[in-house]
């Protein structure tokens, strides 16, 4: 069995502070500490070697049982990073304030516990922490009943029970956009763009819910927040991109306008001016959008948005936008100078890079490398997206980027490869049942393409292909496809005999 690399991970995540840290947190416990030595020799490896580990303490007795050693440093550092984090996140605080109140409760100091609850509860209303606000509450309940023994009856259990009762409709409401939310998000993460009948009905039923069609249905402002950011995705499978803009904008002018809750969201606030420039791009407003990316770089800098999961983030969601832009505007060479900066990050990120943004970054380096005239790269990084395993996650990618591969071959000229490559794709799109118009029409004319010899006949077949996408492009479902690649300026491109990347700056010129 392979060794787990859960502790390796987990060392390579700390920061220097939070290693020094840990090392002065280690020094005040007593007996031996194997597990420093451990932790300094995983330290120093860039990738996981266990057998190298084992190699060098062969002669240590702890080495036999070296997994019960890992799981104690493991626990160790998870212990340490909780003391070291516990004043910097409005949950850490309000579970500490938990825990003193349970302490003092405990002694029988029932009035210093309630000073401490009334400050937690402050902080929990706030921060609108529901749910610690709701554990407060049962706390407060408590302490109330211990002052009734006391003869203590200036404290009102009615008001209590009510406040209790408003935080629960509030947890109700808020737990039902939580799954309003995660049903639209589903969409999203497992095919992209919207296409299926299945897939509207989906969008349809949480876009006609009470709470997402009715005014003034969210009863905190984090509901409505997700209220807004969950409105914004409806309308973005709409294709409602100005009306999408608008929702995502609302979100984000709640979030300015409470710091607190901005600060508590950070994750909710990137994605929502991610989403904002993406809304740019498909309408074709590229003014604002290089000074929004800057913008969105800027945040790891301020209070609140410093954590490693916002630092990737905000690199994920920073120059994919980066990429699509130039891609979209069909200013393909400033994106290829784009490519080492993202490698780089790409590979400082390493494990920790999500799949869906790896994807999405192999596909978008192919594209505009395409459009660029480096079609060699362009298949380079093409091939890393054909080349993945296919796990469940986006197969709007993996079926755009075998349609996208013919369009490569064909520029490259392996027109015998060709042949095998289109029925291979048939199948693929058949067993995934998302064959639609447009990539029947590709299939069907690229095998044609790779057949004929003479010029004339493939600017026929091309001339061809031009007047069924023109077509099919009425069709919004059909359209889809220009968001992965614009194939129909490819063939434009091809008719005309001008380059793609003057024919998608035109496309680009004509929506404005």
């Amino acid at each position: 069995m392979k060794p787990s690399n859960e502790l390796f991970d987990l060392i390579r995540s700390l920061t220097k502070s939070e290693k020094r840290f840990f090392k002065l947190h280690s020094a005040l416990q007593s007996g031996e500490k194997n597990y420093l030595r451990i932790f300094d020799a995983i330290d120093k490896q860039k990738e996981y070697n266990e057998a190298a580990i084992k190699k060098q303490f062969a002669k240590e007795t702890f080495i036999r049982h070296f997994p019960s050693e890992k799981n104690h440093l493991y626990k160790l550092i998870l212990k340490a990073l909780r003391a070291y984090h516990a004043d910097s996140s409005v949950t850490g605080v309000l579970k500490q304030h938990i825990n003193n109140i349970e302490i003092l409760f405990g002694k029988a100091l029932y009035e210093e516990a309630t000073k401490v609850l009334q400050r937690a509860k402050k902080i929990a209303k706030d921060h609108e922490r529901l749910y610690l606000w709701f554990e407060l509450l049962s706390w407060e309940k408590m302490l109330i009943e211990e002052a009734y023994h006391t003869g203590n009856f200036t404290r009102d259990l009615n008001s209590l029970i009510k406040e209790e009762e408003a935080v629960l409709e509030k947890l109700q409401n808020l737990a039902t956009y939580n799954v309003l939310y995660a049903k639209i998000n589903y969409v999203f993460r497992s095919g992209g763009y919207v296409r299926t009948d299945e897939e509207h009905a989906m969008v349809e039923e949480i876009s006609g819910h009470p709470l997402i069609v009715g005014k003034n249905t969210a009863l905190t402002h984090r509901a409505s927040t997700i209220c807004h950011y969950t409105q914004g995705f409806c309308q973005w499978a709409k294709r409602d991109w100005a009306l999408s803009y608008a929702k995502f904008q609302r979100a984000k002018e709640i979030l300015d306008k409470h710091p607190l809750l901005k600060k508590d969201l950070p994750q909710r606030y990137v994605r929502t001016l991610y989403y904002l420039i993406q809304c740019e791009i498909e309408l074709g407003d590229f003014a604002n959008v290089p000074a929004d990316i800057e913008k969105l770089r800027e945040l790891p800098g301020k209070p609140g948005f410093g954590d490693i999961d916002i630092r990737l983030l905000v690199f994920c969601n920073s120059w994919l936008s980066d990429l699509r832009y130039h891609d979209r505007s069909g200013n393909f060479a400033e994106g290829v100078l784009r490519e080492e900066e993202v490698v780089k990050g790409m590979a400082m990120w390493d494990a920790q890079l999500p799949k869906e943004y790896e994807l999405e970054f192999y596909f978008l380096l192919s594209t505009v490398n395409f459009g660029a005239d480096n079609m060699n790269r362009s298949l380079y990084w093409l091939n890393k997206v054909l080349n993945d395993p296919e796990p469940a996650l986006r197969q709007d990618i993996f079926t755009y980027a075998r349609l996208f591969n013919l369009v490569v071959h064909y520029e490259l000229g392996n027109f015998e490869l060709l042949e095998y490559m289109v029925r291979s794709t048939q199948r693929y799109l058949s067993k995934r049942q998302r064959g639609f118009g447009v990539e029947a029409a590709l299939i069907d004319h690229i095998k044609k393409l790779a057949r004929s010899t003479s010029p004339e006949a493939k600017h026929k077949l091309l001339g061809s292909l031009r007047s069924v996408l023109d077509e099919l492009m009425k069709d919004p479902n059909e359209s889809t496809v220009l968001k992965y690649f614009n194939l129909r300026a490819w063939v434009a491109a091809k008719v005309e005999g001008q380059p793609f990347a003057s024919m998608v700056q035109r496309m680009a010129q004509a929506r404005k």
